[in-house]
């Protein structure tokens, strides 16, 4: 049975992966985006409306674009040192 300390470290990204990313490395960079998309989804869900007036939850896209360029911006300007 897995301790509370180890299922929140096995969320964690590795930090060789951090590092790899803050050097731009595409496929480090793939990893952490990848790691975030569930807030990605959160952080870009919106009430959206048809043409008859009914609502529906939805990505907006270029939200979910936007957060993913400023979180790229902050990996690559991340000092690891």
């Amino acid at each position: 049975m897995k301790s509370e300390t180890d299922a929140r470290h096995s969320c964690l990204l590795p930090y060789l992966v951090i590092v790899a990313a803050t050097k731009g490395d595409p496929d480090a960079m793939d990893v952490v985006i990848h790691h975030f998309d569930g807030y990605f989804a959160d952080a870009s869900r919106r009430t959206l409306y048809d043409q008859r007036g009914n609502t529906y939850t939805g990505i907006d896209v270029d939200i979910r674009d936007r957060v993913q360029a400023k979180l790229m911006l902050a990996v690559l300007t991340f000092d690891t040192q």
